[in-house]
């Protein structure tokens, strides 16, 4: 294996906070009705507009008339607090480390917003620990399609025998699974391991320390 990329929401960094500190004042900026913090969690993973498509309809706007709304609000909230109390998993920090020690090349792919994946990446890891960093792009397939992916080991310079794909949640476990990559499921974020199970992830790991041996 020469290089490894990661899902960063529930993978690399606890981002929760961030995100239901977001939705939540979206809602109220709209007048409607807060959801809770385990909503929120089960609402990640497929990109801000599928967040706060299923935002607004817990919040009691069922037909999607202001869902553009939502997108607008949320935007500019998010933007602003997009590294609100986000922290990195406990051994993280020491797992890419080693990593990089023994020269694998490490990737960032989310379906985050490009700007804010970025402002993340480099407020909580710095600018020298991944080559590669990207976020849902206009013209770029969100996960699970397997673009992202190939674009990344392109940039990496890697062959898909030669990658890996972690990820906390049953759309990374198809992510990896589309792109024909080695594909780790990860048990300490948004999901749980019978989600990840489910999803017929072929290995889970329950600490960052376990993807050395991998």
């Amino acid at each position: 294996m020469k290089a490894c990329i990661f899902d960063l929401d529930g993978t690399l960094t606890d981002t929760l906070e961030s995100l239901a500190y977001s939705v939540g004042e979206t809602l109220k900026e709209m007048g409607l009705s807060p959801i809770t913090s385990d909503e929120c969690r089960r609402f990640v993973g497929n990109g801000a507009r599928a967040l706060m498509e299923k935002a607004l309809k817990a919040a009691g706007e069922t037909d999607g008339s202001r869902l553009d709304e939502g997108m607008e609000v949320y935007g500019r909230i998010f933007d602003a607090n997009c590294t609100y109390h986000v922290t990195p998993y406990e051994g993280v920090r020491e797992m890419l480390a080693e990593l990089k020690r023994r020269g694998m090349r490490l990737g960032v792919l989310s379906n985050k917003p490009h700007l804010q994946t970025v402002k993340v990446v480099r407020e909580v890891f710095g600018e020298d620990v991944f080559d590669c960093v990207q976020g849902q792009q206009e013209g770029i397939a969100r996960k699970p399609s397997a673009e992202g992916v190939y674009r990344l080991m392109e940039a990496l310079g890697v062959a898909k025998e030669e990658c890996l794909y972690v990820g906390d949640s049953e759309v990374d476990i198809r992510t990896g699974k589309n792109a024909g990559v080695r594909t780790i499921g990860v048990s300490w974020g948004f999901r749980s391991r019978e989600v990840l199970a489910d999803a017929e992830a072929e290995t889970i790991i329950d600490a960052p320390e376990e993807l050395l041996s991998i």
